[in-house]
């Protein structure tokens, strides 16, 4: 796990690489490396976080044996060792780095195809002066680059990308997203000209014109037919569970495990446990108010699989400490709040251990979200002729409660259900409150057409299909990513694994969600090692008192972020709003607050990092 920057343009310098390279020391403190071509504007910077092979011979930049290539790279290829088997390469180093690149110098860009893994890389061509971008299938690594047909700059991080002289300009649609989901999706940054590649793409830069390929579809792995087979499809994923996270058990240095006592992280501390006589470590945190504490959970499944627990208990001050570090460490607005908790657990962890399996995308696989019993409750022919009234009903006459809901029925449009599912059930602004909330309303930038020749989805397939696409390499991978890698700490995804992906999005919904329970399939397989009796409670997410932080300690924050006169000099909302939003939050109606927490983490940054 690594940190990487760059660039293809004569306007730039050496210095300016190093100084990219820099800013990404935390991401890899073990060592740097610097390939520079001044004659043709090539800068590639790289610093390492020391995993699989910890001698210098694996440090970066790292070439192939011909002397053509030259590659810096942020992840981990797991099976590094069948890929150096099929192409007959005998590696001098113990790396993944160079079977990565030797591959590449024998079958091109069709050998990203044979890699398992999170990966983002560039790769420079010194034959063909051609720069070549790539990012793994799921987008658990992250890959910025900022091209406006001229220069092209690339890092891991943004904040590295603007260290050079870029011209930042809001990208109007971004905001209007932002405010609708609490993040950033596709290929969209907050500036202009600067963009994410895509997961499953890789980008081609030859003579200045950039281009940009699909290399891996989500829809392209759709069979005609579901799995509906129980007893085949439970031991088709044991057997895929069991290798993924034998895969990311791969290390030179100590692994440790996220857990949090849910379905996710358990059945991923379990499965490593079965698989080593030593005691895995694992790490949860703790909230001091009960209704967020799940701390209880994991001690349970960590006793019964006889791991090495260390749990810490949070303050309410721990995590005030970190609100104002939000905005340093993610870069761009970010209103996901359980970035707290998740950066204390590995801050936690990294005491200890240099790599952390985490239990990401358990939920989006295998329908575990109150999304899904949405999407199937809004597919039904009487609530979709009567949406409206029950809309109008339920925020007219419901309590706190009911109003919240209400907004769910009030979908703009067939094409619009999933993000609208998804924003709601966030407690985000509705498309329709966006547009009378911004001083400059723009439409929300959002392409959320499945096209698939070989099965029609029903409306929580789709859901799910969103959710893959956007919500985890947006959201979730992004926050996960940011938060260890601030602490040096390199997290791993076994449930993402590509084939895990490929085996759920083929398995019938009936064996993901089962009535109104979801990831019924995940379940029966993580009861093969942790008794049932531990899960016999409601699903609670990683999350912090925020609707209480706002009413109490942090209360601080809507006056001086969302102040009449801090709303005017930014000139981005109506204040009038604004204020109504805080009064009715402040007479009772708690479930504006994030809405709250979304103006003033967009305010926050206009200040600070935009201004």
């Amino acid at each position: 796990m690594c940190g990487i920057a760059g660039f293809v343009s004569r306007k730039f310098n050496r210095e300016q690489l190093e100084q990219m390279t820099c800013m990404l020391s935390h991401r890899g403190p073990d060592a740097d490396g610097y390939f520079y071509d001044e004659a043709k504007g090539v800068g590639l910077g790289h610093r390492r976080l020391s995993i699989i092979d910890l001698s210098s011979a694996a440090n970066q930049p790292f070439y192939s044996a011909d002397g053509r290539y030259v590659m810096i790279y942020n992840g981990e290829v797991y099976n590094y060792k069948e890929v150096a088997e099929k192409y007959k390469i005998h590696p001098r180093t113990h790396s993944d780095s160079e079977v990565i690149i030797e591959a590449f110098a024998i079958a091109g860009i069709d050998s990203i195809n044979d890699l398992n893994g999170m990966f983002a890389m560039a790769i420079w061509d010194k034959q063909t002066d051609k720069l070549y971008l790539i990012r793994d299938r799921i987008g658990v690594k992250p890959l910025h680059y900022w091209y406006d047909g001229g220069e092209l700059a690339f890092a891991s991080e943004l904040k590295t990308i603007f260290s050079l002289p870029f011209k930042k300009e809001i990208l109007p649609s971004s905001i209007s997203n932002f405010l609708y989901l609490g993040y950033i999706p596709h290929e969209d940054t907050i500036y202009q000209n600067c963009y994410k590649l895509r997961p499953g793409q890789y980008a081609v830069l030859d003579k200045g014109v950039l281009d940009v390929f699909s290399y891996w579809h989500l829809e392209n792995e759709l069979d005609p037919a579901v799995m509906t087979n129980e007893k085949a499809a439970r031991k088709t994923l044991k057997q895929l569970l069991e290798s993924s996270v034998a895969y990311n058990m791969i290390s030179d240095v100590p692994v440790g495990i996220f857990l949090s006592g849910g379905v996710d992280s358990s059945i991923v501390a379990a499965i490593s446990q079965s698989i080593t006589s030593i005691p895995v470590k694992t790490f949860s945190i703790g909230f001091r108010e009960k209704k967020y504490n799940e701390a209880a959970y994991a001690k349970q499944v960590a006793s019964h699989i006889r791991s090495d627990h260390h749990e810490f208990t949070v303050t309410e001050q721990d995590g005030l400490d970190l609100v104002d570090s939000l905005l340093d460490i993610y870069d761009e607005p970010y209103a996901d709040s359980s970035a707290i908790p998740t950066l204390m657990v590995s801050k936690l962890a990294r005491k200890h251990v240099k790599v952390a399996l985490s239990g990401d995308g358990g939920d989006e696989l295998f329908m575990g979200y109150g999304f899904y019993t949405w999407a199937k409750r809004l597919e039904h022919p009487l609530l979709k002729l009567f949406r409206k009234p029950i809309h109008k009903g339920l925020y007219s006459f419901g309590n706190n409660r009911l109003k919240r809901g209400s907004h769910l029925f009030n979908y703009p449009n067939r094409e619009r259900i999933k993000s609208h599912i998804f924003s709601q059930e966030q407690y985000c602004f509705t498309e329709e409150e966006i547009n009378n909330l911004l001083t400059r309303p723009v439409p929300l930038k959002l392409n959320e057409t499945i096209i698939s020749k070989n099965r029609k989805l029903s409306l929580v397939e789709e859901q799910s299909f969103f959710d893959i696409k956007n919500y985890l390499p947006s959201d979730l991978l992004v926050k996960s990513d940011s938060a260890s890698m601030h602490h040096s700490l390199e997290v791993r995804v076994p449930l993402l694994d590509h084939r895990l992906v490929e085996f759920a999005i083929n398995l019938s919904s009936n064996l993901k969600l089962r009535g109104d329970t979801g990831k019924y399939l995940l379940k029966q397989v993580l009861y093969d090692y942790v008794p049932e009796q531990l899960f016999n409670r409601p699903k609670w997410g990683f999350s912090i008192p925020l609707q209480i932080w706002l009413k109490q300690e942090l209360s601080y924050l809507i006056d001086k972020y969302l102040a009449d006169d801090v709303i005017r000099e930014c000139n981005l909302v109506k204040p009038e709003i604004v204020k109504q939003l805080v009064q009715s939050f402040r007479s009772g109606l708690d479930y504006l607050y994030n809405r709250l927490w979304l103006l003033i983490l967009l305010h926050k940054w206009y200040k600070e990092k935009h201004c």
